[in-house]
């Protein structure tokens, strides 16, 4: 089953018509509103270099976890 998103309000625009994959691999700073020196402090501080690191981070997964829980 194909799914369909539009994820153009999180993503900068030179990333916004790549594939869910190339988004993964791409740098956290495709991510709308994360600069460069954003993505280099997580870098450093996590070792997150690509969107997909960001996303099974398991310190940022357990913060929306907890979130979550609050709603």
């Amino acid at each position: 089953m194909a799914v369909s998103a539009d994820l153009s309000k999180y993503l900068d625009k030179a990333y916004e018509s790549k594939s869910l994959k190339e988004i993964l691999d791409a740098p956290v700073s495709a991510l709308a509103g994360v600069t460069d020196e954003d993505a280099e402090v997580l870098r450093r501080a996590f070792r997150i270099k690509t969107v997909g690191d960001l996303g099974k981070n398991k310190y940022f997964q357990a913060a929306q976890a907890i979130v979550t829980l609050t709603k």
